[in-house]
């Protein structure tokens, strides 16, 4: 036996005597992670002082056999050195042998080499902490992680071969519109107009591709919220944080096992409705809930949402798009003028060759309609790399003045 496969060994009965310690004490491996790691600690201090004697093999590096056994059984094995990487924004697993990383916007292959069986304990166990389900019967499953990271999984059998794990981890890196201008994602003059409009109660559409950067975009917009308004949230999973004093989030929920009880994205939207907002956010729209947030914003509640899309234009376009998805009897001729009415900017989002985020554009819809085509007004265009100030002004201007707001003043200022 090598040293390395005696240390592992090692390790796995180090590993045996913490999850014993940890039933019989009663902890929960992942909500008390602390304990978890004082009796890792206290297991290989013993080993160690065990070792002195020559009964037992000496650990080689304490500190980093305390970690793995942390990982092994509080947190996701293998996994876990990846979910504490700040650097790492997302993981995915095509099949055991094949795990790779997302680092600053590029995809990398790692040396990680899992078994099946490796797998499926740690879907088992990420889906535990999350009361969510996977099986035949419900094959797709999107749940959030401890530390807020989003998991989504296709079950072996949908996905050919093997499982598909994919783990979008939540990076802090920006709160405010303001870290985002230090992050080169906006300019200040663009930034000080979105919090403007915002506080004015606009609308505002948040669009781009996958990792774009569409939820930041969306946390740091909600930031700049008035205290004095309630927020509804609705989601599919628990994605949005923004430092607010009356905000009610929620999220979906899949059905049981009878096949009853499942609370649609649509569903949430409509029970917003009824909790008193001043504002509704939806974190994604992707379908017929479309209808309900555009009934809402007409009515004169401001709002917000995300949208997968590749420019502003295309935003609008699929915004007319998904609420035909709700019935037959909802046609363009109504849906088309109603988002010209409520949607008030198109915020589109970027990510260029570097992996860097950027916002691309910021236009205004000023309501008008013309051949069934939505009109919209260049506010911010990214030329020649650089955000710059385009031609165009906001709509309800008179939403900034009763805010007093001289949304012109934060237009004109070169910044």
């Amino acid at each position: 036996m090598t040293q390395a496969d005696a240390q592992g060994a090692l390790v796995d009965e180090l590993d045996e005597h913490v999850r014993a310690l940890v039933r019989r004490e009663g902890v929960d491996p992942q909500r008390d992670a602390v304990v978890v790691r004082r009796i890792a600690e206290g297991v290989v201090r013993e080993h160690d002082e065990r070792s002195l004697t020559g009964q037992v093999a000496p650990v080689a590096d304490a500190g980093a056999v305390v970690g793995e056994l942390v990982a092994r059984v509080s947190g996701f094995g293998p996994l876990q050195p990846f979910l504490d990487d700040p650097a790492v924004e997302e993981i995915w697993i095509n099949d055991p042998s094949r795990v790779f990383i997302a680092r600053h916007g590029r995809h990398e292959l790692t040396n990680l080499m899992l078994s099946q069986s490796q797998v499926s304990e740690l879907v088992e166990r990420m889906l535990k902490s999350s009361g969510r389900r996977i099986d035949i019967s419900q094959p797709f499953v999107d749940a959030m992680l401890p530390e807020g990271h989003r998991l989504h999984v296709v079950l072996e059998g949908i996905s050919r071969g093997f499982s598909a794990v994919n783990i979008r981890k939540f990076v802090l890196r920006a709160a405010r519109l303001s870290d985002l201008v230090e992050l080169g994602s906006l300019t200040p003059r663009a930034a000080a107009f979105l919090e403007a409009s915002v506080r004015a109660g606009l609308n505002v559409l948040v669009a781009g591709g996958t990792q774009a950067g569409k939820t930041t975009m969306l946390n740091c917009l909600a930031a700049a919220i008035p205290g004095g308004d309630r927020v509804v949230s609705a989601e599919e999973v628990f994605e949005l944080r923004f430092p607010h004093p009356d905000w009610v989030p929620m999220q979906t929920r899949q059905s049981g096992l009878e096949g009853t009880g499942e609370i649609k994205l649509r569903d949430l939207v409509k029970e917003s409705l009824r909790m008193r907002p001043s504002r509704i956010i939806v974190g994604e729209v992707r379908s017929e809930e479309c209808l309900d947030l555009l009934l809402a914003l007409n009515a004169g509640l401001p709002g917000m949402c995300t949208l997968h899309a590749n420019s502003a234009r295309e935003a609008l376009v699929k915004m007319c798009t998904l609420p035909l998805l709700a019935g037959e009897n909802i046609s363009a001729r109504f849906v088309v003028p109603t988002v010209a009415a409520s949607v008030d900017l198109v915020v589109h989002l970027g990510i260029d060759h570097q992996g860097v985020r950027r916002v691309n554009e910021v236009v205004g819809v000023p309501g008008r309609v013309e051949n069934d085509i939505i009109e919209t007004e260049s506010i911010f265009e990214r030329r020649g790399g650089d955000l710059q100030r385009a031609n165009g002004m906001p709509p309800r201007i008179e939403l900034y003045e009763r805010a007093g707001i001289d949304v012109h003043r934060i237009l004109s200022q070169d910044r």
